[in-house]
């Protein structure tokens, strides 16, 4: 019975991250916080589990795999993000399929296998991701009626301390459980993103 509620509590808080994830219309919508532009863009990240979260798993990849990719990882994804970011802004226009769902699939699906790859291939992905959900972010900046690139600067603030603070964290860990236990975190990162997948392909009848 203990078991049962337990699946069934796992399978509801994997729903409600799903529904919380889902990039939809409001997407364009910025948080305001009254701070200034700086601190928009450091609240619209911090409360946008789409970017959040392929963030969160970049840098514990990175942390999984050394110092070396952690520290690459810390500044490319910051400074692709901000170019995306800027070529969002210029060109104003949202892709009509949600791109999301991949970020949380294939950098879940890394975390989560531990898979060995050097560290010039974790700073390519660092590159990719910054520059395909900075597009994404840029032009929800245009399309809410802003020009300003500051919402960026406190993006790229953001994510330099997220993957700073959480890769190093990975790095240091020693205890073949603790390891595991960001696997665990990759996987839940990965199963996120099949179901934001099958949404997204899902056709009502």
């Amino acid at each position: 019975m203990k078991s049962f509620l337990h699946r069934q509590r796992l399978a509801a808080l994997a729903a409600a991250t799903a529904l919380a994830c889902w990039p939809v219309t409001v997407q364009a919508h910025l948080v305001t916080t009254g701070l200034g532009p700086v601190y928009d863009g450091i609240g619209h990240f911090m409360l946008s589990p789409d970017d959040l979260l392929p963030a969160l798993a970049l840098a514990l990849y990175a942390g999984l795999r050394g110092p070396l990719p952690g520290r690459r990882a810390m500044f490319v994804l910051p400074l692709a993000w901000m170019a995306g970011g800027l070529a969002g802004m210029a060109a104003g226009r949202l892709p009509a399929f949600p791109l999301t769902p991949f970020s949380f699939l294939v950098l879940g699906g890394l975390v989560a296998s531990d898979l060995p790859l050097p560290a010039a291939v974790v700073a390519a992905l660092a590159g990719l991701l910054g520059l395909m959900h900075g597009y994404l972010d840029g032009a929800a900046i245009r399309e809410a009626g802003s020009a300003v690139p500051l919402e960026l600067t406190g993006m790229m603030t953001v994510l330099f301390v997220l993957v700073t603070l959480f890769a190093a964290l990975v790095v240091s860990l020693r205890r073949p459980w603790t390891r595991i236990v960001v696997r665990v975190a990759g996987s839940w990162i990965a199963a996120t993103g099949l179901l934001l997948l099958g949404w997204a392909l899902h056709k009502p009848v």
